[in-house]
């Protein structure tokens, strides 16, 4: 790619804050946003809390017909694109606007009306023919997740490329990173880029029991997801959105924009292995590590701190553990790794996007955010993971990872502006 890609901006709906500085206030101070689930009754699941977002659609700037329209998830991302094109500081003019992509990523779609309207329509399950004459007009756009990308190209005025990348809990960073490639292959000068997921509702909870995949952990739901530590026992729900406006190098410094930070490489690889398990030498995180640092021109010793994906699971612990040891070599012992997700929980989707966002932050501020809640470290894992508290650390290069059911591993090398300066 012979184009370079930048962000100039950025907006974000998360249980940790609705907005940038909001949620990275939260994040750097390690408070934890998971509680018992509130949107319905939980009572008769294993797991009974998440990551939700105190987010009201008309506070936000939602109109009435907005709000019937757009799923929860849906109007997460419409919120967030709002503050990024305003962060930006972009105008859309019908002269750009074939040049203007979208790329939304989302896990589960519109699972919130959905199920309400799956409920409706069956007569609460009764019927197993449902009834269409009580469906409501919008079920169509609830049904195609590609209604995300409809309704942010819609907000922006943008004509050009637009795409949904939906591949597991990897899908908001796969789709930042299809960004990128857009812009870098020439087939769009900006393109409006993240991740939304608003999947806290019955069937997704009931899913993720099944699997045992989430923390039983009730009585104590701000301490309930401990990556890296020995008593770790599953990952918590999370939802909200992150989207960032990504722009050619160029074209960003000749308009005046700031520049939060260079994405400099992005490579994700699958393991064809397992929908869910991973095996434990991490080989194929390793492999889109490898491929996402050499992308950026960067060394290993050149990485100044890892975001992890940090699920809190045992094997995903273990098997990013390793991918880091074998990408970073010696190195992977000196630099600081932490994971966001006690704080934010796991909105699938939409996870990838938000830690971009806070690794761009993290670039910008020269903060680590902590890892919450580890207190006792598993002695299998022996890297640095930052635990409890912040930490300051002048920042030139981060990477995010991301990794998903399905097999899905990714990798994204972010710079800060100004880099070789620095250097």
């Amino acid at each position: 790619m012979d184009r370079r890609v930048v962000i100039t901006g950025a907006g974000i709906v998360a249980p940790a804050g609705i907005g940038v500085s909001a949620f990275w206030d939260t994040v750097t101070s390690g408070c934890s946003a998971i509680r018992p689930i509130s949107t319905f009754d939980a009572s008769p699941f294993r797991s009974r809390i998440a990551a939700e977002c105190d987010f009201d659609p008309v506070r936000a700037g939602l109109s009435a017909q907005q709000i019937r329209r757009l799923d929860r998830a849906a109007q997460f991302a419409v919120v967030a694109a709002k503050e990024a094109v305003a962060d930006a500081d972009l105008v859309v003019e019908p002269k750009l606007a074939a040049r203007v992509g979208v790329s939304i990523g989302t896990a589960v779609g519109s699972t919130i009306r959905l199920e309400e309207e799956y409920l409706v329509l069956s007569d609460e399950g009764r019927r197993w023919l449902v009834d269409p004459r009580y469906a409501v007009p919008h079920l169509y756009d609830f049904f195609v997740p590609s209604s995300f990308a409809a309704e942010v190209a819609w907000l922006v005025g943008a004509e050009g490329p637009a795409t949904v990348v939906s591949a597991g809990c990897t899908s908001g960073l796969d789709a930042v990173g299809h960004a990128y490639h857009l812009i870098g292959d020439g087939e769009a000068d900006v393109v409006i880029a993240g991740g939304t997921d608003a999947p806290i509702s019955p069937i997704t909870v009931a899913c993720f029991d099944a699997i045992r995949a989430t923390s039983p952990d009730n009585d104590r739901p701000r301490q309930a997801l401990r990556p890296f530590d020995r008593s770790r026992s599953g990952f918590v729900l999370g939802e909200g959105a992150a989207v960032l406006v990504l722009e050619e190098r160029e074209r960003a410094l000749s308009r005046g924009a700031r520049v939060h930070a260079e994405i400099a490489g992005f490579a994700n690889r699958n393991n064809a292995y397992h929908m869910t398990g991973l095996r434990a030498d991490g080989r194929e995180m390793a492999a889109a590590i490898s491929a996402a640092i050499g992308q950026a021109g960067l060394a290993p010793a050149d990485v100044d701190y890892v975001n992890a994906h940090g699920t809190g699971t045992k094997q995903n612990d273990r098997h990013e553990t390793a991918a880091i040891k074998h990408a970073l070599g010696a190195h992977a012992y000196e630099v600081p790794v932490s994971s966001i997700k006690p704080i934010v929980g796991h909105s699938l989707g939409a996870i990838g996007a938000i830690e971009v966002l806070a690794s761009a932050l993290a670039l910008q501020t020269g903060v680590v955010p902590p890892t919450a809640n580890l207190t006792e470290p598993d002695p299998e894992l022996d890297l640095d993971y930052v635990p409890i508290e912040a930490r300051s650390c002048p920042m030139s290069a981060v990477l995010c990872l991301g990794s998903g059911f399905g097999g899905f591993q990714t990798a994204m090398a972010l710079t800060h502006p100004e880099r070789e300066e620095r250097r």
